[in-house]
């Protein structure tokens, strides 16, 4: 299915966005675990839990732990729990293995393919050494959160073999710096990916939260796109299953309450222009963009200082145009 730009909506785009909000929306309550563990020995698939982390030793540990006890221990839902290190220099990769996950330095993974700094790059990675037929994305900073984010999320892509790639949503748990807590998180999807979808790519506009670190994949998909190695991974990852695969190839699932650590603002716009060149990217169907940079400015003793920040452009290919077997 092509998706339309702007100047080129059909009539009926909000429409089919609202038709699919009600067909292909739900709750994670509607994924009981039995159900799940019924549906993974009938259609005889396999499911790799992956996380991504970066300098998370605070948290990580809380995350594998939960997992392992409850959808490994005490039921046979899950087969794998892996981390991949993107860079850490804290003690992320030692506490992660003690908490029962395999855990790899992702410029460790096939090395002849070199490394670039990023969470994009992580998941790109991942593909190469997780064995699962379904394969489920779970941020390492979570502090408020539930093993249900995992059945949720598993639910749709158990249930229906047309959806290919299943979007988590949440109210997203903000701390202030008074210590208050509010729901005012996802400040780039507000300010980015939702202007951009609704402006561009209006079919899309019914996705509550594109940028979500909690999703899941069949790994056919995932191994048949581009994979951005940076923030854009989620975007990009949602615009080109649409694309490809049409609207219903796309589920999401309200997974309740969400709370993580939060970046600066000069971060965010970091990942705001990283989503901007994905975009551009998938409307012109040019090449990947060269490397870019963000000027940012901080004041100083001295005054204002100028700080350029690198921008990621860089987009990893297709595993499945990789030559031989890597993985």
């Amino acid at each position: 299915m092509e998706m339309n730009s702007v100047g080129e909506h059909s009539p009926d785009a909000l429409g089919r966005a609202d038709v699919w909000f009600r067909r292909r929306t739900s709750c994670w309550q509607d994924w009981p675990v039995r159900g799940l563990i019924e549906a993974k020995k009938r259609l005889d698939v396999s499911i790799s839990v992956v996380i991504p982390a970066k300098n998370e030793e605070r948290t990580v540990s809380g995350v594998v732990t939960a997992l392992a006890q409850a959808l490994m221990t005490e039921c046979d839902l899950i087969d794998e729990l892996v981390v991949m290190d993107s860079d850490s220099t804290d003690a992320t990769f030692e506490v992660a293995a003690q908490a029962g996950a395999t855990v790899y330095r992702a410029r460790e993974v096939a090395p002849e393919l070199g490394g670039y700094l990023g969470k994009g790059e992580a998941l790109w990675k991942s593909l190469l050494v997780a064995k699962g037929d379904l394969l489920v994305f779970i941020d390492a900073d979570l502090t408020q959160w539930g093993t249900h984010f995992v059945t949720g999320l598993l639910g749709p892509l158990l249930a229906d073999e047309r959806v290919m790639l299943a979007k988590g949503f949440y109210e997203r748990l903000y701390a202030a710096g008074d210590g208050s807590a509010s729901a005012d998180g996802g400040r780039v999807t507000e300010l980015v990916a939702r202007p951009l979808l609704n402006l561009w790519w209006p079919e899309l506009a019914y996705v509550v939260q594109p940028l979500a670190g909690e999703w899941a994949a069949r790994r056919c998909l995932m191994e048949s796109l581009p994979i951005p190695v940076g923030y854009g991974v989620e975007f990009a990852t949602l615009l080109d299953t649409a694309s490809r695969h049409g609207l219903d190839a796309v589920a999401q699932v309200d997974l309740g309450s969400r709370g993580h650590k939060h970046q600066s603002s000069h971060d965010l716009a970091v990942m705001a222009a990283e989503l901007m060149v994905v975009a551009e990217r998938r409307r012109h169907r040019t090449s990947p963009a060269a490397p870019a940079s963000l000027h940012q400015f901080v004041r100083t003793v001295d005054g204002i200082a100028r700080r350029p920040r690198p921008v990621p452009t860089r987009e990893r290919p297709p595993v499945t145009s990789l030559p031989g077997t890597v993985r």
